[in-house]
């Protein structure tokens, strides 16, 4: 019988690592002046699904899926103006979460492959304009 290649999460820990890093991740979000007015007063339901989230994106159970339906990123930001500064402060405490928790690579590479490229999905706005619909006014004049 063939051996079945390790997932990330079964590289990383499973979920107590994952549980970590979303704490982490969550510590450092809340002392942020810039993104913290973006999440809710109550932070425990976000953790609870972006830990969902990541142990089923990165191979764990699918309990996400099974609790909530297809993640629609996109659309569950949308309500949210994000710019590339917002962008690059949330990459910014997602990698010091990897790296307080100890995250080794590959693992730490490919989570944060990942992380940049659904992070740079997430801009909807552009921070030299005063709200997101100025900014989509701009571009469909263009």
């Amino acid at each position: 019988m063939p051996e079945q290649e390790q997932t990330i999460y079964d590289v990383v820990g499973g979920e107590p690592t994952f549980e970590k890093l979303v704490d982490v991740f969550y510590e450092r979000v809340a002392a942020d002046e810039k993104l913290r007015p973006m999440f809710p007063e109550d932070l425990e339901p976000g953790k609870y699904w972006q830990f969902l989230f990541l142990i089923q994106l990165f191979g764990g159970p699918s309990r996400y899926a099974v609790e909530r339906g297809h993640p629609r990123l996109r659309m569950r930001h949308a309500p949210f103006p994000i710019d590339v500064d917002s962008r690059d402060r949330w990459l910014g405490h997602m990698r010091a979460a990897i790296e307080a928790v100890g995250i080794a690579e590959p693992a730490r590479s490919a989570m944060m492959t990942y992380f940049e490229r659904s992070a740079a999905f997430m801009v909807n706005a552009d921070s030299s304009v005063e709200n997101v619909m100025q900014w989509q006014r701009k571009y469909d004049e263009a």
